[in-house]
């Protein structure tokens, strides 16, 4: 099979995801590499996809599953039978049912599901205060995402089409886990550090902030992704409120036990 031409198809809202899709990129070596950043973007225009030979889909877990707005946005891509690598990437807590999610929407795109991995990224609570995975993706897992890479390359290429693949099994349950109940809640900017240069609105995936003489975020509309909070320049946005401030001290304590990347190979 050939594997010249790579799709990178992503959910990326603190651009981990981003970074470990690259990494498996590097290692499978292909000659072309086109990115789908679905982060910002509704996809419309992802629905004309179909020139690559393979494409890697990448999503943050959030609750043990694929973010609402990733699964909806994803829903857009044609896969048109193309192979397909399905990637997550948690904060060192569990991924649960978000590998199996993230493969069976592929499925419903239309591609064709040959390899599946969990990988780990800072968690996008952490701070310096209450670290949880800070730094990774670190060397290890990027030596570790190539790997995976080199290993996707030389099965594909040793198969004439998909149908010479064994079939892929990852973990997780059908039905998935239950989505926790939203939580109405949003950063707050501190006016003494906000320059207002938008860079918060810019970089939010669901539209949730604006700016006027002030930046103003919608609770209800928030996914509390912290992109705001991870690409602020003058670290003026964070997330105030008691209950995620919580979360955060709490994820720090218990998930503090190194998590390894897990990678899934079609069975033949």
């Amino acid at each position: 099979m050939k594997t010249d031409r790579l799709e990178l198809i992503y959910f990326s809202p603190t651009a981990t995801t981003k970074q470990v899709l690259e990494y498996i990129a590097q290692g499978m070596a292909s000659t072309q590499v086109a990115h789908v950043d679905l982060t910002l973007s509704p996809g419309e225009s992802a629905q004309e996809l179909g020139t690559g030979d393979i494409a890697l889909l990448g999503v943050p877990v959030y609750a043990g599953r694929v973010p609402l707005l990733a699964a909806e946005r994803l829903q857009r891509v044609k896969g048109q039978g193309r192979p397909a690598v399905v990637v997550v990437v948690y904060g060192n807590r569990a991924y649960e049912d978000a590998l199996v999610e993230l493969k069976d929407i592929a499925l419903d795109c239309g591609f064709v599901p040959v390899a599946g991995g969990a990988f780990i990224g800072e968690h996008s609570f952490a701070t310096q205060d209450t670290p949880i995975a800070n730094g990774r993706p670190d060397e290890t897992d990027v030596a570790e995402a190539r790997s995976f890479g080199v290993k996707i390359q030389d099965i594909l290429a040793s198969a004439s089409g998909v149908q010479d693949l064994g079939s892929l099994h990852v973990p997780g349950n059908v039905p998935y886990k239950e989505r926790p109940e939203k939580k109405d809640v949003a950063p707050v900017a501190d006016p003494e550090l906000c320059i207002l240069c938008g860079t918060c609105a810019e970089s939010c995936p669901s539209g949730a902030i604006d700016i006027d003489e002030v930046v103003q975020a919608d609770p209800k509309t928030c996914i509390l992704c912290h992109a705001c909070v991870k690409n602020c320049p003058t670290a003026a946005i964070a997330f105030q409120a008691p209950p995620l401030q919580e979360l955060a001290e709490k994820l720090s304590r218990e998930c503090w036990v190194r998590q390894e990347p897990e990678i899934y190979l079609p069975m033949g």
